[in-house]
């Protein structure tokens, strides 16, 4: 499949112009105009590069790309490094960020929700259909002790807690990733427990001031699902070979 049809059709899927990013959306680094396999990972790190060379891929697909608002501009250093690997194998990097956490279906948020079993996916900044930030529910309720369990059976890793809220568990906000700042808006909501990535100090403290219950289950952790899914779904669709490369982070 040509980089350009990939690319229309990726943008098609996505619609990233509904979002304003702090980065630039679709096809980043061009490379080979004809795209056969496909590496998928969260971050296109000099490793996730390396193992996309290894494995003979025409194009990388993350969730974490190049060119971030306020990062230097100059292409030196590991900047450098890591796009002269791309150029110098003729690798096509595309990188999708807020549409690829808020896509209903393949989305980091909706695959998280899938994975913990949150029924609902709706947003919670009133009049944001795109909002980052999701509610939804446990059906039959929760303990905090369960979630945690539940948790670090399917993300693979021990979550950091903080039980601030009631017994029973049945509304749940979460934001993949450094969604930690949305705590205060899913406590204004009466939400029962607020599920993100990371935490700041003054995550815990609104916590316990605001009796809503904190999860932070890593942020890689929680977006590793969205680039696995449209790389799954690429390969049902469209006929290409797609690799899932998970580079293991502990953030």
């Amino acid at each position: 499949m040509e980089n350009t049809k990939l690319l229309a059709y990726l943008d098609e899927l996505l619609q990233p112009w509904l979002f304003r990013d702090y980065c630039p959306n679709g096809l980043q680094v061009e490379g080979k105009t004809d795209v056969h396999k496909v590496v998928t990972g969260v971050t296109a790190s000099q490793a996730l590069i390396d193992a996309a060379i290894d494995v003979q891929a025409d194009a990388i697909l993350v969730h974490h790309g190049y060119f971030w608002k306020g990062e230097n501009q100059v292409i030196t250093g590991m900047k450098r490094n890591r796009i002269r690997a791309l150029l110098a194998n003729d690798i096509n990097l595309f990188a999708y960020h807020l549409p690829l956490d808020c896509h209903p279906v393949l989305g980091n948020n909706a695959q998280l929700a899938k994975l913990l079993d949150i029924e609902g996916n709706e947003p919670i900044e009133e009049g944001n259909a795109q909002s980052v930030v999701r509610r939804g529910c446990f059906v039959n309720g929760i303990d905090i002790n369960a979630l945690e369990q539940r948790i670090s059976l399917q993300l693979g890793r021990k979550p950091l807690i903080e039980a601030a809220g009631k017994d029973e568990i049945h509304t749940v906000a979460w934001c993949t990733g450094g969604g930690q700042g949305y705590i205060e808006l899913a406590a204004q909501e009466g939400i029962d427990a607020f599920i993100t990535g990371e935490a700041s100090e003054q995550t815990i403290h609104t916590a316990r001031e605001m009796g809503i219950h904190f999860i932070a289950a890593g942020h890689h952790a929680t977006e590793r699902y969205g680039a696995k899914a449209l790389g799954e779904h690429l390969a049902a669709e469209l006929g290409l070979k797609v690799e899932f490369i998970d580079i293991n982070n502990p953030v």
